[in-house]
């Protein structure tokens, strides 16, 4: 039985090889309606790409790069189960990096990359060397995520972290909390990450009236993880630390939190009502189940390979920095309002 091939759906469809090529991949710059008429021709011949001779036809691999800080946290493990669903459906597969949020590791995915392994990268620095990282594509497309500042060329996915927090802890004033912590920045080099949550945090208590007491930010040691936020904020409940309201960086600080408040005895969300940051699915386990500022993950991933899918196709214009949405995703520990 011979093989159907791209020319063939796009004969059945009426249209040329590469509108097929770009409703194959997920191009985004298509019509719902042309969308639709195409997959109707995919469906009805029962097409299934090619990645072998796509590789030939085109010189690319259909390999694209995905590289994260430190792949044992939560966040960075379901992000990138998302960006490979997302790559999949596009007609890519993805390879994992991992650069131990280091400046020699986030220069070595580029360097040390065989080349012609990969078509594009994505990839979220920790380390405030982004220029130089930028200077070592080679012309290998790349786009970046995260809030640390980028290039004027380099194109960038976030969230509005600062909007995010303000959010977050005016869910907490709302709920009548007017001694608000902010749990879990880095005790050296404040990430940019933590930089804007606490301005959004601060921006919050300022719009309701509320002092920010500077003894209400509690850090923990730089890569810490919930065990260092659980004894960070033991610590300073034991030196007298009142709070009846908790944003935390991230979700493995809240949960260190549950776990430091009741061992003080205090009851959440009755005594302290607490909320993490990155909605990871443990969260929905905890005791009580975590309330967490939610990114859209999905919509990060979309963006992100949209912007480096355009670059594939040779765009050329200046870098892009695109900002996608959040949510509050309401538990137990700081539950929605009726």
């Amino acid at each position: 039985m011979n093989r159907v091939t791209l020319q063939d759906v796009a004969d059945r469809a009426g249209v040329s090889m590469k509108t097929v090529s770009n409703v194959v991949r997920g191009y985004q710059h298509v019509s719902p309606g042309m969308r639709e008429r195409v997959q109707a021709a995919i469906d009805e011949l029962g097409y299934r790409p090619n990645r072998t001779g796509r590789s030939l036809a085109t010189g690319r691999s259909s390999m694209l790069g995905l590289a994260f800080p430190d792949l044992r946290r939560p966040y960075f493990a379901e992000l990138a189960h998302v960006f490979a669903r997302v790559a999949e459906s596009r007609g890519y597969r993805l390879l994992l990096a991992e650069t131990g949020a280091t400046a020699d590791g986030e220069r070595s995915v580029l360097r040390d990359r065989e080349a012609g392994i990969m078509d594009g990268m994505v990839m979220q620095p920790q380390v405030p060397d982004a220029r130089d990282l930028d200077e070592l594509r080679h012309g290998m497309p790349i786009v970046f995520l995260g809030e640390d500042p980028q290039p004027d060329g380099a194109d960038q996915v976030a969230i509005d972290n600062v909007t995010a927090a303000r959010d977050a802890v005016g869910h907490l004033v709302r709920m009548g909390r007017r001694r608000i912590g902010f749990l879990g920045h880095e005790t050296d080099r404040m990430s940019w990450t933590s930089t804007l949550r606490i301005e959004g945090y601060r921006a919050a208590l300022d719009d309701a009236g509320l002092p920010a007491d500077p003894s209400w930010l509690v850090p923990r040691p730089q890569d810490g993880d919930a065990r260092d936020a659980e004894e960070a904020l033991s610590a300073a409940l034991d030196a007298g630390l009142d709070l009846d309201g908790l944003l935390c960086r991230d979700d493995l600080a809240a949960i260190g939190a549950l776990r430091a408040l009741r061992r003080h005895g205090l009851d959440v969300p009755a005594d302290v009502a607490v909320i993490g940051w990155d909605a990871i699915e443990l969260g929905a386990s905890t005791a009580p189940s975590l309330t967490s500022v939610a990114p859209d993950t999905r919509a990060l991933a979309e963006r992100a390979l949209d912007l480096l899918l355009d670059r594939l196709e040779g765009l050329t214009t200046p870098g892009r920095h695109v900002t996608v949405g959040h949510t509050i995703l309401y538990r137990e520990s700081a539950p929605e309002l009726p």
